[in-house]
Order: C-alpha cells, then sequence, then structure tokens
C-alpha cells in the first residue's frame, strides 16, 4: 500500500507565522466546538499548497489525494490495517471474501443496505463496475493486476485473474466502489475532473477552496454515524505554517515532520499533543532515471550509492527518527525484514566508501579528471536533482547527496521544484533524480516489485504509473518477481526473493536511504479513540484509507 508522501521540513529556531489559512488556538476553540462545548469539527492539515478542485479518487494528484478526504467519501471492499498487513481484514462493503485455485479466483459477497450519497443503493453491478473500470482503463490499473472474468450473480460478484494474486490480495480487496450510474458517463475516467463526488462514505463535500476543503456527515449511512460531524482540510503553504497551525490547535491532525517535535508540537500541549509513527516494510531513497546517459550504467549507480551518507541523511534531514536509515545493501528495512535477507548479505551494511565508488567507475571507463567526473565519451557527469520545494526533508537530503556527489567528480544540482510539476515529471519520467517513496507491504516484495516491475514499465512520456518510476527495464527482475508472485511453496518465494535482493545489489535501480513509517501528529484535547502504540488498529496518516476508519472511531474528548 503506498503511503502518500507529506510534505517535510527541517524547522529551526522560532516558528514561522501561521499562514492566514491557519487559526489561531483560540479561533480552533471555537471552530472545534458545538453546543455545551461538545467536539463536532475536527481539523486536519496538510502542508501541500493551493489546490486545484479536483474530487477524482483514481488521481494521486488530485486535491482529495494530496489532503486525504477521497476516503471519506470512497470506501473500500475491506479495510486493511496498513501496520499490519498479514492479518485479516475487517468486512467493510464486502461481507465476505474466499480466494481459490492458488488465488486466481475471488468470490465477494457484497453488504446490503448500502447507499451512495444521492440516495441511490450501492449493488454487486457497482461493485462489478468498478473492477471492470480498472481493466478496461490502464491508468486506473495502477498495480498491473491480470483481471479475467468479471461476473455478478445477485450479492455476489466473482473474479477471475490471469495469474495467482498471492502477492496483490490486499491490493483487490482495498479497492474502492464508485457509482456505475456516474462514472460510466464519465469521457476519461483516468483524467477527467470530478466536481460532484459520489460515494458510500459518511461524508459528502460541503465546499471547496483551493485552501479548504469541508465535508460534511451524511443523514445516513450504513453504519453508525460518525461523532465528527463536520471535517475542514487545510492545505498549507509549507511545513512552517502547517506546524504552527498544529501548535496554536488551529490543526488537529497531520503527516508532517518536524525535526524538533518535543520543543515545537508535543511541549505546547504535552497532555494533548501526540505523535504516532509506526513503522512499515517500505523505504524512501534515491529513484534514479535509468533510462537517461549515462545513468543508465549500473556501476555509475553503484558508485553514487557507495558515497552517499546515510547517517547525514538520517540525522540532519530526518531528526535521528523519522525515516531510520537503511542499512542493508539489500535496501530492506532492518530488523523489520531482517528474516528475509539473503545469506550472502546478512554482514553487509551500507558503508560510505569513495576509494571503491572511484575503483568502480574506473573500472568502467569513467576518468576522474581533478575534480570532474567524465563519461566515456569524454562528456563531464552533471546530475539534476528534484523535490518539491516544500518538501525540505527531501530537499535536504538532496543537498546532502549533492555533497557526497562531489567527492566523485559528479557536478549535482538541486532543483526545488513545483509540486504538481514534479508529480508530473515523477509520473511521466522527465526527471533525472529525486527523492521519493516505495511500496509497503507483509514482504519485501512490494518494495521490489514498485521498483523492478517490468509489467509496470511505461515509456519516457506516458504517466499513470504506481512504481518503477526510474523506468528500470531487467526482464531477469520481471521473471524473479512472477515467480514469487506465483509461487506454490515457501521455498520457491525465498529463492525468488534471493535473486532479486542481487539483482538490487549489482544494479541499483535506486539509492536506498531511510525506512518508512505510516504516521501522524493529532491531538486528543478535542478528540479521544486516536490509534497509539497500545491500539494498533489502524496507521495514523491522515492521507491513508485506514483515515476513515480513524474518524468512525473519534469521540468528543468527556463524552
Amino acid at each position: 500500500m503506498r503511503a502518500r508522501r507529506s510534505v517535510a521540513l527541517a524547522l529551526t529556531g522560532v516558528l514561522a507565522a501561521a499562514l492566514t489559512a491557519a487559526c489561531s488556538s483560540g479561533e480552533a476553540k471555537k471552530e472545534t466546538a458545538g453546543s455545551g462545548g461538545t467536539a463536532t469539527v475536527l481539523n486536519v492539515g496538510m502542508p501541500n499548497g493551493p489546490q486545484t478542485e479536483n474530487h477524482n479518487p483514481f488521481l494521486g494528484s488530485s486535491s482529495g489525494a494530496s489532503l486525504g478526504y477521497r476516503w471519506m467519501i470512497y470506501e473500500p471492499l475491506v479495510m486493511i490495517n496498513g501496520i499490519k498487513p498479514s492479518e485479516p481484514g475487517k468486512p467493510w462493503l464486502a461481507t465476505e471474501w474466499k480466494w481459490a485455485d492458488n488465488f486466481t479466483k475471488l468470490s465477494l459477497t457484497v453488504r446490503d443496505g448500502v447507499k451512495f450519497s444521492d440516495g441511490t443503493p450501492m449493488t454487486a453491478e457497482d461493485v462489478a463496475y468498478s473492477f471492470q473500470l480498472r481493466k478496461d482503463n490502464e491508468g486506473l490499473n495502477q498495480d498491473a493486476i491480470p483481471y479475467g472474468a468479471i461476473t455478478v450473480a445477485g450479492n455476489k460478484v466473482d473474479l477471475t485473474f490471469t495469474k495467482s494474486q498471492f502477492v496483490n490480495q490486499n491490493k483487490v480487496l482495498t479497492v474502492f466502489v464508485v457509482p456505475k450510474a456516474q462514472w460510466s458517463t464519465l469521457k476519461d475516467p483516468s483524467q477527467d475532473t470530478l466536481k460532484n463526488p459520489i460515494g458510500t462514505g459518511p461524508y459528502k463535500l460541503k465546499s471547496f477552496t483551493p485552501q479548504s476543503t469541508t465535508l460534511e456527515v451524511r443523514d445516513s449511512y450504513w453504519q453508525d454515524l460518525p461523532k465528527v460531524k463536520e471535517l475542514r482540510y487545510t492545505s498549507y503553504n509549507d511545513n512552517n505554517a502547517q506546524t504552527t497551525a498544529l501548535a496554536n490547535g488551529a490543526s488537529e491532525w497531520s503527516f508532517v515532520f518536524v525535526p524538533n517535535v518535543k520543543t515545537v508540537f508535543q511541549n505546547k500541549n504535552p497532555e494533548h499533543h501526540k505523535v504516532w509513527a509506526p513503522a512499515n516494510l517500505g523505504i524512501h531513497g534515491l529513484w534514479i532515471n535509468t533510462t537517461k546517459k549515462p545513468f543508465d550504467n549500473p556501476a555509475l549507480r553503484r558508485a553514487m550509492d557507495k558515497v552517499i551518507n546515510r547517517d547525514d541523511i538520517f540525522q540532519q534531514a530526518e531528526a535521528g527518527y523519522f525515516y531510520p536509515k537503511i542499512e542493508s545493501v539489500t535496501g530492506i528495512p532492518t530488523p523489520a525484514g531482517e528474516s528475509y535477507i539473503a545469506p550472502e548479505f546478512k554482514d553487509k551494511k551500507h558503508t560510505v566508501d569513495v576509494e571503491g565508488a572511484k575503483k568502480e567507475l574506473a573500472d568502467a571507463g569513467f576518468k576522474l579528471e581533478g575534480d570532474v567526473l567524465k563519461d566515456q565519451s569524454g562528456k563531464p557527469v552533471t546530475i539534476t536533482l528534484t523535490d518539491p520545494a516544500g518538501w525540505s526533508d527531501y530537499i535536504t537530503s538532496l543537498e546532502i547527496i549533492k555533497d557526497n556527489l562531489s567527492t566523485i567528480g559528479i557536478k549535482a544540482t538541486v532543483d526545488k521544484a513545483n509540486q504538481d510539476a514534479w508529480f508530473k515529471a515523477f509520473d511521466e519520467g522527465n526527471f533525472e533524480a529525486g527523492m521519493h517513496w516505495t511500496n509497503g507491504g507483509a514482504t519485501p516484495y512490494d518494495i521490489y516489485q514498485n521498483i523492478m516491475d517490468g509489467k509496470i514499465l511505461k515509456p519516457i512520456g506516458k504517466g499513470g504509473v504506481s512504481g518503477n518510476y526510474g523506468r528500470f527495464n531487467s526482464p531477469e527482475a520481471t521473471k524473479a518477481l512472477d515467480e514469487y508472485a506465483n509461487a506454490t511453496d515457501d521455498a520457491a518465494r525465498t529463492a525468488a526473493l534471493h535473486r532479486l535482493q542481487k539483482i538490487m545489489v549489482e544494479q541499483m535501480p535506486i539509492v536506498p536511504t531511510g525506512a518508512s513509517n505510516i504516521g501522524a501528529l493529532y491531538s486528543t484535547k478535542n478528540w479521544t479513540g486516536w490509534p497509539d502504540d497500545s491500539n494498533q488498529y489502524a496507521p495514523a496518516q491522515p492521507t491513508q484509507q485506514n483515515a476513515l476508519q480513524i474518524v468512525l472511531n473519534l469521540k468528543p474528548a468527556g463524552a
């Protein structure tokens, strides 16, 4: 499950004043208070800048995805705990599901009595159509699920797949449902702007501005109506404004990196200001566009890996707590993935080795002339490292990497991009390198599939990707991923995963730097029932699908 990336900024000294979109603490109290002082409004914030109205839930760049409110409108068939993906899911729009024939067949029982927000009933036809949409539109089938036949009988939906979906079980079960009546009228569901979202979730759109989106609770819902009557999503311009809003109470829930988090957030209200950032088996790293010369040469990528200082990135960019550094050369986070690491790589850790990097380059025909590295044609090696301007933990990482690369003569430039332009550049492959995340899952397969799978490989200029942003083309990796996914026993899976680790070490399609988490900062002043170490029922990040489960679990403080 992909973790939607928040912006991150290293704050130093006194916090910057909040933007006009941020309320003062007094205003926040007024807005969240209902009659008798009981909270009715929850203020959610993300530091993603002004939004363009688009409620299309399929688009990762839409306002609904950027702020996370799409999950309050659209619901999954099954709710999977993102930090415990191996646990059985919770029935949601599907009450039962059964896999058969080595995960090539799935039978779903659709819940009765569910209505869309326009009052029409949700039926098995809508569920089947939601799968058919993905099958018929490549841009919507971002995980490249090989759908076969999709049939309906009463309240049952049966699906077949051309290959085993052992590794994609959760991705299939967490598909969200859209109404056939609305979506069948769209010209291009993978690109069309949606202004009138209709879903089965407990909320509907009330208002939208580039700075703020408000959802209101529906009159009826198939579960008990949430206690949160209104959700107000504010999109702050940067992390300074978002963190200030959290500190003064104007924002009550966000995913934003704050290096001095105790000083600027937790200590402002020790009783109520909480941070919870559980890890998952996903990674962050420097994605390299492997179609761009000379970076199509794995020796150059291996050399880059050898000089990048992960200690500096962890301590300076991630404040020593947020994205723990990757130590294994395989890119697998430890200790979470320790048991999966192949014997040949068990004790091999990332270390800075400038001389080793220079030897890699020399052996591959690169020449270091003074402080300039030249490729085999005699052209100086330069690279542009790009990430959104507001994502300052990533920007800080790039500045560190820029300095590291200079030790082997690579001249790097840090490009602080517009967020929308950056998303488009990564989506279409029009970049040289930049920090990005991978999918996370129950095993390292999801990491490697996201990085190396040829089945999701698209040519430069074609968007709608869900991974392989570096356009890494390795038939060997694709075959190993396929063997893992279709294996009928653990021994075969282990052998395939070991081959994938070898490809990762030798080809270095991305340079892994840190492990992922699915975290949040939130306040218990007005609302209780949040997940934490003692109650890990869902990841806390407000842009994840489980955010709906959290909102349904919240109760006014003191109620």
